[in-house]
């Protein structure tokens, strides 16, 4: 009964967190499309792919709140149900004010969701933390790799246009929160928390250090799906575009599995994060100078390297914090890395325009590997002692 129930949860766990990735990674395949039909010039690109990482930012300290009110699974069902929904509506119109307007919603119930993992994980696999979190962490990751490679070849066809494919991957979101309302008994949240309950404490170092080392993973990884299709299309490879994509999500699912199934401390070692960064820049470098397959192959490491940081960072509160303090470190990494991310793939959008220089593009990348070299090894360190 136990077994039964664990393999539940985890079979739920998946599913949402395919659920937070899969409606925000069906807009990169369509950018050249949204670009064309509503004029947007890189600034609004990358707002666009940007905003959900802004609303990470901003609403993850009232989505802990929430957590602390409602509990995380009602919380979960909460951001679940508005991302479905806004995610459906995005392309009426099509209009920009409805399409920035309904992915700052998206953005919000994203927000919301993410910070209920780490409690989730916390509440329901106490002794198998980075398991349960490599495992959820595969979840995120697989909805980025369906909505990335299927979306052009396969949605697109079926359903005609860039608004109706964003109402097809809302889907998904809404049968898994149908799916854990009925099938999840409510918990209720601690009471024993400090006041405000959920509130981050923003004097913790070490959140601050988490939530920069986690902004790397999301300047990586959203700085190339941001603008590797307009960069190929300027660099005359936008026959490269699916491929490219595909690549980038594809390679963040074997390292999810990696850091699910091998223990923490054969990973979590200083000269991995070296080794980390350096695989960054060369794939950096590949991209820029090296044309065709090997670009194609340099987005796969991007989204390995980027993987690798990003459930490192997601195992971290829930490795570190106390009893009931899971939701409110994790708000407080994911307020700081999704701000940070968002301010510097938003400032490569600009800087892009103003020089027309295509490689200002992978400055996000560049400030990732250096945050990675920096961080990363104190950070990994620490996980492995609380293992």
């Amino acid at each position: 009964m136990v077994a039964s129930r664990s393999r539940l949860r985890l079979a739920l766990l998946w599913l949402a967190g395919n659920d937070l990735r899969i409606t925000l990674l069906a807009v990169p395949p369509v950018l050249p499309l949204i670009h064309a039909d509503l004029q947007l010039d890189e600034k609004g690109v990358a707002a666009l792919s940007g905003l959900p990482l802004l609303l990470l930012g901003i609403a993850a300290v009232p989505g802990s709140l929430l957590i602390a009110r409602l509990g995380a699974r009602r919380a979960l069902l909460c951001g679940l149900w508005l991302i479905g929904i806004s995610s459906a509506l995005r392309g009426v119109g099509p209009s920009v004010p409805i399409l920035f307007g309904m992915t700052l919603a998206m953005g919000a119930g994203i927000s919301i969701s993410q910070p209920t993992f780490p409690a989730l994980v916390r509440q329901w696999f106490p002794d198998a933390v980075a398991r349960a979190t490599g495992f959820w962490s595969n979840g995120l990751l697989v909805g980025e790799l369906l909505a990335a490679s299927l979306t052009l070849p396969l949605v697109l066809p079926l359903v005609g246009s860039w608004e109706a494919a964003f109402a097809f991957w809302a889907i998904p979101v809404l049968i898994t929160a149908a799916l854990l309302a009925v099938l999840t008994p409510h918990e209720p949240p601690a009471r024993d928390l400090p006041w405000p309950p959920g509130m981050p404490d923003w004097r913790n170092s070490r959140m601050w250090r988490i939530g920069i080392f986690q902004s790397a993973a999301s300047m990586i990884y959203f700085g190339a799906n941001t603008f590797i299709p307009d960069y190929l299309h300027a660099t005359n490879q936008a026959d490269l575009v699916g491929l490219a994509l595909t690549s980038l999500n594809g390679m963040q699912v074997p390292a999810s599995a990696v850091i699910g199934f091998v223990p923490l401390r054969l990973l979590a070692r200083r000269s991995t994060s070296y080794l980390v960064a350096g695989a960054i820049l060369a794939a950096l470098c590949v991209v820029l100078l090296l044309p065709g397959l090997p670009l194609v192959v340099a987005a796969g490491v991007f989204g390995f390297c980027a993987a690798y940081v990003l459930v490192m960072s997601f195992a971290l509160p829930a490795l570190l914090a106390g009893h009931g303090e899971v939701a409110r470190l994790s708000a407080g990494t994911f307020a700081i890395s999704y701000t940070t991310a968002f301010v510097t793939t938003l400032v490569a959008g600009a800087i892009w325009d103003a020089s027309q220089v295509e490689a200002s593009a992978f400055l996000p990348a560049l400030a990732g590997a250096a945050i990675v070299v920096a961080l990363g090894p104190s950070l990994v360190s620490a996980a492995a002692s609380a293992e």
